[in-house]
């Protein structure tokens, strides 16, 4: 019986290592495709944002709009391709907890609220791409195969 559990919890070490690649590309294709559409959606439709952001009582909503557009689109593209992806889960977690603290207040009445809603999942999922990085599969794995950190960026090539 303990050489059977013995080799299942193996088995399960075994699995988790080959996977290990999977968690990181599905988080980041799912909030990276998000936040693309939103950002998309948000530039063609920038009139109706700005009207938006100025009803929750937004400050300079002719500036946030665009720029909340501009940070969803770019940024969900940075995730999608794993570039810069520590970096571009930051200005992604504040839009969503600016989000969670407007135009959702009014869904929030006690913290067991805020979990069942899919901008805290996001900001979850972000959260973690934020401390773990965007895993094997992406640019930023790339690039550091390409140039190790202990060679200093003047050795480096530009090409």
């Amino acid at each position: 019986m303990n050489s059977l559990i013995t080799w299942l919890i193996r088995l399960a070490g075994e699995i988790q290592h080959r996977l290990s690649w999977l968690p990181p590309i599905a988080a980041r294709f799912a909030v990276g495709w998000v936040f693309l559409q939103s950002g998309w959606g948000k530039l063609h439709n920038l009139e109706n944002v700005v009207e938006y952001f100025a009803s929750l009582g937004i400050p300079a909503p002719g500036f946030q709009a665009p720029l909340v557009a501009w940070v969803e689109f770019l940024c969900g593209a940075l995730l999608l391709a794993g570039l810069a992806t520590r970096l571009a889960s930051v200005p992604l977690i504040v839009v969503m907890v600016v989000a969670l603290n407007t135009a959702l207040v009014d869904q929030i009445s006690e913290w067991s609220d805020v979990l069942g809603l899919a901008e805290f999942g996001y900001i979850v999922l972000l959260l973690g791409l934020l401390i773990l990085g965007a895993g094997p599969l992406s640019l930023d794995q790339w690039l550091v195969r390409r140039w190790p950190a202990d060679e200093p960026l003047s050795q480096r090539p530009l090409s």
